[in-house]
């Protein structure tokens, strides 16, 4: 009996080395790839400590970002409505994904998703990670399942290559799916613009008319667009057009209070000059018609933010502070970030 256990302690002993052997092998093999935060940006958000991109993990997640069979005919990806030509949005009033379907909002920019505490319009989604299910089994987007994709690429001899390189074995899972998907998304940091070289004295200066844009900007747009990723990421109705679909109601569809209907999550405008149309359904072509409307006057709400109530519902701009502001939006835009 003594020697049987013997035996058993020494075989667990051999296949618990062998399995750390092997973890220590695929982490030397995939090393973790280091995240830089930009000066002034705030920290990385709590779900990258459980989930650091690793350089097969972000591979297989770009790999898999550009997958069309994620869709059930196989005609679109999430590049498909997250073009890195155009900062990752789509240029389009709202997403139109397979047949032709038209979604409720338009499609946000995916860029520094690494530093964001919510995502989407409403903010339903507070892990990344989450965020891939969604237009999969969204009808208007992908309208598929997560066991449909896994068996559309589960033979696929380049796929099982690599997420045994990710994760250490050719099993594809759907959190692994997700997993990789999400590394690749952290690693979408923009922080290169020249707006970025001037504040870093890195030898280029704004011209006279994007430093009046600059100080107008503080003045009368940093209230919601401050920190360095120009957006204080809380929830507001300023009084924009409303979605005439009557699913629509902001925030308050997630937290289901009144004080948060019709208010939606502060968008990031760096590399705003990319991400036409703008509003959370398109509502604005360019951005002078979003400084048009602000100067005309907002929608009345009961909620309406507090800092457009204290000024009669609007934000009063002259034809040069509009033509100010616009330039100096376009400094935030980053071109090295684009095609990524």
């Amino acid at each position: 009996m003594k020697t049987v256990m013997c035996i058993l302690s020494v075989l667990l002993i051999a296949l618990s080395c062998s399995k750390d052997g092997m973890k220590e092998s695929v982490e030397a093999d995939n090393p973790e790839i280091f995240l830089h935060i930009p000066a002034g940006f705030p920290g990385l958000n709590s779900s990258v400590a459980e989930n650091r991109p690793t350089k097969y993990g972000v591979e297989l997640g770009e790999k898999l970002f550009h997958e069309k069979r994620f869709s059930g005919n196989n005609t679109i990806s999430c590049a498909s409505c997250h073009n890195p030509a155009l900062a990752f949005s789509d240029g389009k009033q709202q997403a139109v994904g397979i047949y032709e379907r038209v979604g409720l909002r338009n499609t946000p920019a995916v860029q520094n998703m690494a530093f964001m505490k919510f995502y989407n319009w409403d903010g339903n989604i507070l892990q990344l990670e989450k965020q891939p299910l969604v237009p999969i089994i969204t009808h208007e987007e992908m309208n598929s399942s997560i066991l449909e994709v896994i068996g559309k690429i589960g033979t696929d001899a380049d796929y099982r290559e690599l997420f045994k390189k990710a994760f250490g074995d050719a099993s594809i899972t759907a959190d692994r799916i997700y997993r990789s998907i999400t590394q690749y998304e952290y690693t979408l940091i923009s922080a290169n613009s020249k707006y970025d070289r001037v504040i870093r004295n890195e030898g280029e200066r704004f011209t006279d008319m994007e430093e009046i844009g600059y100080a107008t900007f503080k003045n009368k747009c940093a209230s919601c667009h401050g920190t360095a990723l120009f957006t204080d990421q809380s929830f507001r109705n300023v009084g924009f057009p409303m979605n005439p679909n009557p699913e629509e109601v902001g925030r308050g569809r997630v937290t289901g209070r009144s004080a948060d209907q019709m208010a939606f999550r502060v968008p990031s405008l760096r590399n705003a000059a990319y991400t036409a149309p703008y509003g959370s359904f398109g509502q604005f072509p360019t951005l002078r018609s979003v400084l048009d409307y602000f100067d005309k006057g907002v929608l009345e709400a009961e909620n309406l933010d507090p800092i457009l109530k204290e000024n009669g519902n609007r934000i009063p701009l002259t034809e040069k502070e509009k033509k100010a502001i616009i330039a100096f939006l376009e400094t935030l835009s980053d071109p090295a970030f684009i095609g990524k």
